[in-house]
């Protein structure tokens, strides 16, 4: 059986499904600063556009034929257009988007999705590596 990594790095939908679970965390944090509700729907509905978002994201890095789980450029990709997607999607829907909204969504995003990239890939470069000097 393959470790998480492994499988993170070469199964791309585990990637998406990571990532998925990440954006939804994201929202359930946001709404536990805000004292909002932590029900399903509310959850749901802060999360919905920033989904919709990471789902464009992955249709741009598969239609280029990028790696989806390298830190760089797919999950650079990934991030950007899921935070300006997620942020325009919000606001077309409704709500507000306040400039520290912004710069919170971007920071938090950020480390939630490049994050697991960047682990993956540096455990594969250090395991390569000991392979390799073996």
């Amino acid at each position: 059986m393959q470790s998480f990594r492994t499988a993170y790095t070469r199964t791309p939908w585990i990637a998406f499904v990571v990532d998925a679970v990440l954006v939804i965390v994201f929202a359930v944090l946001g709404r536990a600063a805000h004292a909002e509700s932590l029900y399903p729907l509310g959850v749901a509905g802060t999360a919905a556009p920033f989904l919709g978002a990471l789902l464009l994201g992955w249709a741009i890095v598969r239609l280029t034929r990028m790696a989806p789980a390298a830190p760089w450029p797919s999950g650079a990709v990934i991030w950007m257009v899921t935070v300006s997607s997620g942020l325009a999607l919000r606001i077309l829907l409704g709500a507000t988007a306040a400039l520290p909204f912004i710069g919170v969504t971007a920071g938090v995003l950020l480390v939630l999705l490049l994050l697991p990239r960047i682990v993956g890939f540096s455990r594969a470069a250090l395991r390569e590596a000991g392979e390799q000097g073996a």
